[in-house]
């Protein structure tokens, strides 16, 4: 919906060179769809590092603070072309559209884009247990909106975020490289390429 990843990799690379770990671009991709904590343990990971848990959360409260400041700043013209018109097409032929979020601050992105009011259901990271690859963010969707995780389709950017939906027993669309999502059931570049048409023969 818009490039929150650029904002993450931004905030979790200022972390990193703190800790003398070099994050690359590359490196970020692992990241995509991830918790915060399961993200630092990556990075640290990269870095042959390890730190107590009470340790962790300090950094990752340090990295959340960072990234949301990027995101205050976010304009509601920073949402990708496309998306808008994607959700007020399939309003228009009565599918239900959820957003489901591993990030714990999806409500302030939501709000910033002016876009809340096209979800009829929001779960986010403050209300799961387990991150992607878990299924758990799509089930729970899933039942909010009474559908079977069957009649479900996730669009994702994220590897781990395709291997949840595949584990729901869901359909997924990746936006992004197909050498990162070939677990997609179809694939495209931005989302602009979606409609109504291509989503309902999946």
């Amino acid at each position: 919906i818009v490039d929150t990843a650029r904002y993450h990799f931004l905030a979790w690379k200022k972390l990193a060179s703190e800790l003398g770990i070099n994050l690359t671009e590359s490196d970020n991709e692992r990241l995509k769809g991830v918790g915060r904590i399961e993200s630092l343990e990556i990075i640290l990971s990269l870095g042959g590092m390890t730190l107590p848990r009470d340790k962790m959360m300090q950094l990752a409260d340090r990295k959340n603070k960072w990234f949301v400041e990027f995101i205050e700043a976010m304009k509601r013209e920073e949402i990708f072309s496309g998306a808008r018109e994607l959700f007020q097409e399939l309003k228009r032929h009565g599918i239900h559209v959820a957003l489901a979020s591993s990030s714990k601050n999806a409500s302030t992105v939501l709000k910033k884009l002016d876009i809340t009011d096209e979800f009829e259901s929001i779960v986010d990271g403050t209300m799961i247990t387990n991150s992607k690859p878990d299924p758990e963010i799509f089930l729970k969707s899933a039942r909010q909106l009474n559908l079977a995780p069957s009649e479900c389709i996730v669009i994702e950017d994220a590897e781990a975020g395709i291997e949840a939906a595949k584990r729901a027993g869901m359909k997924a669309v990746g936006i992004g490289k197909p050498q990162q999502l070939h677990r997609a059931d179809y694939i495209v570049d931005h989302i602009s390429k979606l409609n109504f048409k291509l989503l309902n023969n999946l």
